[in-house]
């Protein structure tokens, strides 16, 4: 396991010697060790949080992510969220970045060393992502629009190999018919029509839990894009998720053969599979809101 200094902890975290010092010594840092008289910290070690005071505590998982985003904190429940949810969605769709890069671009804006050949894309993308997480943060309390989807968009390709062909277009729904595995999607000349459907039927739903996740399956199956569509379902479900005040979720990598088989169970009315998956992502959620000092935030009996 690699470590790092106190010195090297605190500039990672953006807090004091002196307080890296105090949360070693109180059991704060996962896996820290007393070599001597100098503390040896693990250089995956996220920073501890102080618990939020009762007082003007957030009350919603957004408002909890908007202010950490804001203060800019470092090694908490944005952070972790901004990671794992741009390296599993990016890695699902076949991004050769491991985690540990993906953090790196995060936290320096750098790759920093690579021991093999790494699609460009891979790297723009994943930069691109973390903006589209922060739009979904920014924008979460908005109405789900065309536009807003359009843009998350433009934002994830920008800058792409993609994004530099003429048949391909960012921002905008496809011009070429696609298809998604065996799976037939919506002609392209189809896709405007279908997707304004979409949106009046969502419109007049509840927006619960199983209203957004019958939203991501029918958006999968237009499949609006060129590419990117996985990603931007995510995206959105992350939004509405926020939005309404439900537990979001994270799906992660190893559960990608289980996300694929629960979105074509689904579409012939078989719905377990795709909630287990998600409630599985929504039980690690809570699992990072307890770790970070949000407890009160945490709800039961979702999917």
């Amino acid at each position: 396991m690699d470590y790092m200094s106190v010195e090297e902890a605190a500039q990672k975290w953006g807090i004091s010697i002196r307080s890296v010092q105090l949360h070693c010594q109180k059991g704060n840092v996962q896996g820290v060790v007393l070599s001597g008289k100098a503390w040896r910290i693990p250089s995956s070690a996220l920073r501890p949080m102080r618990k939020p005071r009762a007082k003007g505590r957030p009350s919603t998982i957004l408002a909890a992510l908007k202010s950490e985003k804001d203060s800019r904190i470092k090694g908490a429940l944005y952070h972790k969220l901004q990671v794992d949810f741009t390296y599993n969605s990016n890695h699902i769709e076949g991004s050769r970045l491991t985690h540990e890069q993906t953090r790196w671009i995060f936290e320096t804006r750098t790759i920093g060393s690579v021991a093999e050949d790494i699609p460009v894309d891979d790297i723009v993308e994943t930069a691109n992502h973390f903006r589209c997480v922060d739009m979904v943060i920014e924008s979460a309390g908005a109405a789900l629009t065309e536009r807003f989807v359009k843009t998350l968009h433009a934002i994830l390709k920008s800058g792409t190999v993609d994004g530099r062909r003429a048949w391909f277009s960012v921002g905008d729904y496809k011009k070429l018919d696609n298809v998604v595995g065996e799976m037939e999607t919506c002609p392209a000349s189809q896709v405007h029509d279908e997707m304004q459907k979409l949106f009046a039927w969502y419109a007049g739903t509840k927006k619960t839990l199983e209203d957004i996740l019958e939203f991501h399956v029918r958006f999968e199956g237009i499949h609006p894009f060129q590419d990117g569509n996985g990603r931007i379902g995510r995206l959105i479900m992350l939004k509405e998720c926020l939005k309404y005040n439900h537990t979001p979720f994270v799906i992660a990598e190893n559960l990608r053969q289980y996300y694929y088989k629960g979105l074509a169970e689904w579409r012939k009315g078989e719905r377990v599979r795709l909630k287990d998956t998600c409630g599985t992502g929504q039980d690690v959620f809570k699992a990072l809101l307890s770790k970070f000092g949000y407890s009160w935030l945490i709800k039961d009996g979702e999917l």
